[in-house]
């Protein structure tokens, strides 16, 4: 098992201390600055002030993007199934299967 690793993150003005595994670390760093850089947009943009508003503000944006490409994906999905279909259709009429 590998070894645990420690780390502090700071997000909205806190400090987190975090133990997790080494892999993770990047993931983590990435995400807590893109939290930072979207707080940072919310309070400059919108002029607001208190913490508990903007960060959920960021979690619905994040959260919202998560989804979004949860719909395109499954639309996708759809269409390429409607796709197979009508082609599975037009070989077998060509090859005379029913």
């Amino acid at each position: 098992m590998s070894e645990k690793l420690k780390i502090k993150l700071s997000i909205a003005d806190r400090v987190y201390p975090l133990t997790i595994d080494p892999s993770q670390e990047e993931g983590l760093r990435k995400a807590a600055k893109n939290i930072e850089q979207l707080a940072k947009k919310f309070e400059q943009n919108y002029a607001v002030r208190d913490k508990q508003d903007v960060l959920a503000m960021c979690a619905l944006q994040f959260a919202s993007k998560i989804e979004q490409k949860g719909i395109e994906k499954a639309e996708g999905t759809d269409e390429a199934t409607e796709r197979l279909k009508a082609l599975d259709v037009l070989v077998s009429s060509k090859l005379g299967i029913k």
